[in-house]
């Protein structure tokens, strides 16, 4: 578990790190400018060490510095608004690659329920798209305090609810699996 959450850290680096520099400056400008240092100096150091880079890093700096350059250029609040509904809608693109959960599973799952897995995968790609275009919907009425809910509330809630359900799920299914090849 601990090597999922260590992925999934790596993976969002650059959010993680927009966040916090946001939280705490106020400043849209130099918290894109940081993720965006942020990406590539992770890449880089991944490359020097010699990690294998998947599809899912090479996305995710892409993500980032497109999306961070394109801030940079416009510092247009309505862009700023409808970018996490970019954002999710690129993950969903990328959630749809087969198998792409498979890393994050213990070997437990990916042994017994490869294919339950791949099923969620492209359920939560579903999810993405489904919260991008309520992104849309919400940052299109203009109004901030709602942007804000929806982003932290409802697009947060969903993903959380959905990871304990699949949590939940595939730990009922593998446990079955495992009962009935004990038996057999």
């Amino acid at each position: 578990m601990k090597d999922v959450f260590a992925r999934l850290g790596s993976d969002l680096f650059s959010a993680i790190l927009f966040l916090a520099i946001y939280l705490i400056t106020d400043n849209v400008i130099l918290a894109t400018s940081v993720a965006i240092a942020g990406a590539v100096a992770q890449v880089i150091y991944a490359r020097i060490k010699g990690q294998p880079l998947n599809y899912m890093t090479y996305a995710s700096l892409a993500l980032v510095v497109g999306l961070g350059a394109i801030t940079l250029l416009t510092n247009d609040a309505r862009f700023m608004l409808a970018k996490p509904a970019i954002a999710h809608f690129a993950i969903g693109l990328i959630m749809l690659k087969r198998g792409w959960m498979l890393r994050y599973m213990p070997p437990i799952v990916v042994e017994t329920v490869p294919e339950y897995v791949t099923a969620a995968g492209y359920a939560w790609s579903a999810l993405m798209f489904v919260i991008g275009v309520g992104m849309i919907v919400v940052a299109s009425t203009g109004d901030l305090k709602l942007w804000a809910f929806y982003l932290t509330v409802v697009a947060g809630g969903g993903k959380i609810l959905a990871f304990a359900v699949q949590y939940v799920v595939l730990r009922i299914i593998v446990s079955s699996r495992r009962r009935a090849a004990a038996r057999a």
